[in-house]
């Protein structure tokens, strides 16, 4: 089959490395135009364009699908199909119903849960104990498509967005390698979505991060490990900003304003607790501003921060 492949972060690169098993399958890739990133505004590639470019593959980075000639020059390479793996672009229509076999994606949650751009951290954040991948016939809808092919994965106690992307990358490669198989053959029985049962996973801003002390310290870790590597689950220390990359309950009652800090210790590896909810939560690996991110130890022996103070005050 003639293949158009698009995708964009590193999440996409396995499945791209699925079709560069069969060499000319992949007639372009399409993916993000290239962007500055980190303090000296370096241009940057994709993951997707890196991998590409090593396979010798046609890159294409359009701005916007809603130009007419960028549609042109994606209808002229006659596809069989086209496969999107967090691509981070809306498909019009057209584009949807110019492949023979139409379009597919490979998404990271169990449809119709977690629709959008980041259902890998808000099905941590949430509590869930379930994901897994869906590959889907893609339809004007964000996410709403019928589903082709399904598989879960479990959300282990100590997965953090970024080991739980891996997971599901994998995972998904191996998706779209028996949808492909499948394919082949001819078309896969679809199953509509149910929509009523839909939930939504929008994509991630800084501001997501924000720990609200209020909360319960299940909820909060569950945001800790969410937020980790990015945008990283955060607070306030007498207006410094204190990220939190990992925390854990303690199951013990406190008395005290949420944000309260309960309890610093030195001794035994070290112990910052904070109160949150009716309970605390122990905070064990932080960083400040300009800083590098250390185990709770290190980080009270070397940081002023007394019992009684309180965070995001």
């Amino acid at each position: 089959m003639r293949i158009a492949f698009m995708g964009t972060p590193a999440f996409a690169v396995p499945a791209l490395d699925v079709l560069l098993e069969t060499p000319g399958e992949v007639a372009a890739v399409y993916t993000q135009p290239d962007k500055p990133k980190g303090r000296g505004l370096a241009v940057a590639l994709s993951p997707v364009k890196e991998r590409a470019l090593a396979a010798g593959a046609l890159v294409r980075q359009p701005p916007t699908l809603k130009d007419d000639a960028a549609f042109e020059a994606f209808r002229a390479l006659e596809l069989d199909l086209c496969v999107v793996a967090a691509y981070g672009k809306i498909l019009p229509r057209r584009y949807l119903e110019a492949p023979r076999l139409g379009c597919v994606n490979v998404h990271a949650s169990l449809l119709p849960k977690y629709r959008g751009a980041a259902p890998i951290q808000w099905s941590i954040a949430r509590g869930e104990r379930e994901t897994g991948i869906t590959f889907m016939q893609m339809d004007v809808g964000m996410d709403t498509g019928d589903v082709l092919l399904m598989r879960s994965l479990p959300i282990e106690a100590s997965d953090t967005g970024g080991t739980l992307e891996r997971k599901l990358s994998a995972l998904g490669a191996e998706l779209l390698r028996e949808g492909l198989v499948s394919l082949r053959r001819g078309p896969l029985p679809r199953t509509p979505q149910d929509h009523a049962a839909a939930t939504m996973a929008p994509i991630l801003k800084k501001d997501h991060g924000l720990i609200d002390w209020a909360k319960s310290p299940e909820e909060i870790a569950n945001l800790v490990r969410a937020m980790n590597p990015w945008p990283v689950a955060h607070t306030t220390h007498g207006g410094v900003l204190l990220k939190v990359f990992a925390a854990e309950p303690t199951k013990r009652l406190r008395a005290a304003a949420p944000g309260t800090v309960l309890l610093v210790s030195k001794t035994g590896g070290g112990r910052l607790e904070v109160a949150c909810g009716d309970e605390a939560l122990a905070l064990t690996e932080l960083q400040t501003e300009g800083k590098k991110r250390m185990a709770v130890g290190p980080f009270v022996a070397g940081y002023r921060i007394a019992e009684g103070e309180v965070l995001g005050s």
